[in-house]
């Protein structure tokens, strides 16, 4: 069942590739009146992305934006960009969205692009965050990784202006598993604790602007 929004709700469009967890967290948040916000839409470039069907068990609207067959990336991100803008999104969220955006998209949104980054700033950039902390971890290069919350502003992978962050600690006994399981954990608390902040931010901008 979708949640109803309050009439300060602010609108978020979530950009999902894959299981969706992040996103069920902010479903949950807003569910339970701990996030004052709505999410309008949630956006796939796979069509069998678990997130799509995680929004339409909430009722919340799905869109699939496959890549065209020899399409450019810009010209895929002009085309998904124009599908976003389309909900009047205030904040679009990066929920484990496996592709790199480039300014056909982000140009659109500025300040506005929130993405969830599963490591400390400056540090494993890019996909297989986890399993490469961990690895590291075994080989005896590393005791402990991270998750972060920060902007996208531009085509830079995963160095954005920070928002939020929180150490995690590699144990002796971590399982890869473990390691991940606690990371998803701190992920959702960390997400949805940061766009009430980012949230509140903007409410309270627009107020002034008003």
């Amino acid at each position: 069942m979708r949640s109803s929004a309050t009439p300060s709700a602010r609108r978020i469009v979530v950009l999902a590739s894959g299981t969706g967890s992040n996103l069920q967290a902010i479903l949950d948040a807003i569910a339970e009146r701990r996030l004052d916000a709505e999410v309008v839409a949630v956006v796939s470039d796979r069509s069998d992305a678990l997130a799509l069907q995680r929004a339409a068990a909430a009722g919340v609207p799905t869109v699939h934006v496959g890549v065209h067959t020899d399409e450019t990336r810009s010209d895929y991100d002009a085309r998904l960009a124009d599908v976003v803008a389309g909900f009047g999104p205030d904040v679009v969220v990066l929920a484990g969205w496996m592709r790199l955006l480039t300014m056909s998209f982000l140009g659109w949104f500025p300040d506005r692009v929130v993405n969830l980054h599963p490591a400390l700033p400056g540090e494993l950039p890019g996909t297989r965050a986890v399993v490469r902390a961990w690895q590291e971890a075994m080989a005896g290069e590393r005791t402990r990784t991270g998750v972060m919350v920060h902007l996208v502003p531009d085509e830079g992978v995963d160095d954005g202006p920070v928002l939020a962050v929180e150490e995690v600690t590699i144990r002796p006994d971590d399982t890869l598993e473990s390691l991940t399981d606690r990371i998803h954990q701190v992920e959702h608390r960390l997400l949805v604790h940061t766009l009430s902040s980012v949230l509140t931010a903007l409410s309270a901008q627009k107020g002034v602007t008003a």
